[in-house]
């Protein structure tokens, strides 16, 4: 499944059409295989998500690309440089923010970004012009010379993930920088991501916040057991789950019994339409017929209370390819869900 891109993608090399280019990479600890054989390919210019529960080997496979755990099996590129013979190389082109803000409580804003651009060889006066950009670009310019300590957790991860631009790296791996985040300030930090993605930012997002990866993320990795057991786009993540639904209320409940008849006929589904209370929900696996049907319902005199219709959510998608069930759907077997989307064995 590919991507249409512009023309300006056709000129480039492989090396830099890709950002990432995983295959097979593998980590033991002990007699626990956390990573087994994840393959990642990330184009340049996007933001990819990696999905999965607790311990499916999400942050062990950000380790390994940013250089910090060396991979035991399977090769790792960063815009074609080995992650594991080449890792001086490859630190100059990422930006890694953590899950816990890596700063000094203690300093203020400016001191602790000062430090960062100094350890990166930035002069004193160049660091200090770099650490007062950063803040106003993130918001925090009022809070500059504050301690630390005294700044909200929002504060911290849009520092943190500030401190990680210094260097202004064509690759950023944010592995779950929202979490603990309040709804306000983590759609703050969804801006700030496209924003870098604009100026072509390539973002690897890790998250467990399945609206996160919704509203971001160009394609999605599911990790779950050490492994990718389904890559796409999101929408072809949900249809893989299964098609959207129709819902619709007629106003007079007297009218149900006729009303279904017609979705029956106009939307081709027989069995799978229920109806109670007025409400009738219907598979639907072409949303050009919903006009069709509209017109039938009027012609036959059915006034409509209401009508929706409702795409799989990405919360169904991940319980159903990591293997639990959810209430009230009827569900394709795990191979069958696998095999639509694209799963690596």
């Amino acid at each position: 499944m590919r991507v249409d891109y512009t023309d300006r993608t056709k000129t480039r090399t492989d090396h830099e059409e890709w950002a990432i280019e995983a295959h097979g990479i593998v980590k033991t600890f002990g007699d626990k295989r956390a990573v087994d054989g994840v393959d990642l390919n990330v184009r340049t210019g996007t933001i990819y998500g990696v999905l999965g529960p607790n311990g499916a080997g999400k942050t062990t496979t950000i380790r390994m690309l940013s250089t910090l755990l060396r991979p035991d099996g399977g090769t790792a590129r960063i815009f074609g440089h080995d992650v594991a013979k080449e890792p001086q190389t490859v630190r100059q082109l990422i930006g890694v923010t953590g899950q816990y803000a890596s700063v000094d409580e203690s300093l203020s804003a400016t001191e602790n970004l000062i430090i960062f651009s100094r350890l990166l060889g930035l002069g004193r006066a160049e660091a200090r012009r770099k650490a007062a950009e950063l803040l106003e670009e993130f918001g925090l310019t009022e809070a500059a010379k504050r301690p630390l300590k005294h700044f909200s957790g929002g504060m911290r991860r849009r520092l943190d993930l500030a401190a990680s631009l210094i260097a202004q790296p064509p690759l950023i791996f944010l592995d779950e920088p929202t979490t603990g985040l309040d709804p306000r300030t983590r759609a703050q930090m969804w801006d700030t991501i496209r924003r870098l993605v604009k100026t072509g930012t390539t973002v690897l997002l890790t998250t467990q916040y399945l609206d996160e990866a919704d509203q971001l993320a160009d394609r999605i990795a599911v990790i779950d057991h050490g492994r990718v057991v389904a890559e796409g786009t999101v929408d072809e993540l949900k249809s893989a789950v299964g098609a959207s639904t129709l819902q619709l209320r007629v106003q007079n409940q007297q009218d149900t019994e006729k009303a279904v008849r017609i979705v029956e006929q106009v939307l081709s589904v027989k069995s799978n339409v229920s109806a109670e209370a007025g409400k009738i929900i219907s598979p639907m696996a072409n949303a050009d017929r919903v006009a069709d049907l509209l017109i039938e319902l009027r012609t036959a005199g059915i006034d409509l209370a209401e009508m929706s219709v409702q795409k799989p959510t990405l919360d169904e998608v991940f319980l159903s390819i990591t293997g639990q069930g959810v209430k009230g759907k009827e569900q394709q077997t795990s191979q069958e869900l696998h095999d639509a989307v694209g799963v690596r064995a």
